[in-house]
């Protein structure tokens, strides 16, 4: 998969992407990444991209000539999607990830600042608004290196499946709580199971577990998972109860 970002500021992309996971992806020609410095597009002695508001207001809106002329000069293939970072947009979550990973072989992500763009660049082309939630930010590089990274991970070749299959959002839970050495630190335990080698009963507390964290942190998710896997309310009731009532597990 190839992403173009178009931005002012080349340098927050290529810092990110040129490490872990990413740049590994990058090596493996995985994936590619082109940056377009929207600034190379500005105009006059200060390569202004910006310019004032029409109709009086505060701040400054990145032009239309300016980001026609950069998307210009990318070649846009027919597979290829135009993302604009944008708090205006549908909220990224894991499923729209999935379907970029899936369906896409080209993703251009415009990074904006100040007040936005100029209304007039949807006209000319087919831009998709997207969101990372409901707060506002700076610009959109943060945006768009959420997108790449969650979209990378995804992809195959870039880490194992069973690396991310039961992670939070997959099938609508949350991620089972984790441990690792020492077996016992300041009197807290690791929940026995997990070190008894019973590969079942460990995949059933796995599971509930998942289930009690989402019943606990995300029950808007646990009504979605109810509903999807026909779930009797009296089999998370007891999940609930033995977690409840035993929160080092099970013994």
């Amino acid at each position: 998969m190839k992403f173009t970002v178009i931005t002012l500021f080349p340098n927050i992309i290529s810092e990110y992407v040129n490490t872990s996971i990413i740049s590994k992806a990058i090596k493996q020609k995985i994936i590619e990444i082109d940056i377009v410095d929207l600034r190379a597009f500005g105009k006059g002695k200060r390569r202004n991209v910006d310019d004032t508001v029409y109709g009086g207001g505060s701040g400054m809106v990145i032009t239309v000539p300016v980001l026609d002329e950069a998307l210009n000069s990318i070649e846009i293939s027919e597979n290829a999607k135009i993302i604009y970072l944008s708090p205006k947009g549908k909220t990224l979550n894991q499923n729209i990830t999935k379907q970029l990973s899936k369906e896409c072989t080209d993703l251009i992500l415009i990074c904006g600042h100040y007040e936005g763009i100029d209304e007039r660049i949807f006209d000319l082309y087919p831009i998709e608004e997207i969101s990372i939630g409901d707060f506002v930010l700076t610009g959109g590089e943060l945006a768009a290196l959420a997108l790449i990274d969650s979209v990378t991970r995804l992809i195959p070749g870039t880490i194992k499946e069973q690396s991310w299959s039961l992670e939070s959002f997959e099938q609508d839970l949350l991620e089972e709580a984790q441990y690792t050495k020492p077996e016992e630190y300041k009197s807290l335990k690791v929940p026995s199971v997990l070190l008894s080698g019973h590969h079942e009963n460990i995949e059933k507390y796995r599971l509930e577990d998942r289930i009690y964290t989402t019943y606990k942190k995300r029950p808007d998710l646990l009504k979605k998972y109810i509903s999807k896997n026909k779930i009797k309310e009296n089999y998370i009731k007891e999940i609930v109860a033995k977690k409840e009532g035993n929160q080092n597990g099970y013994n």
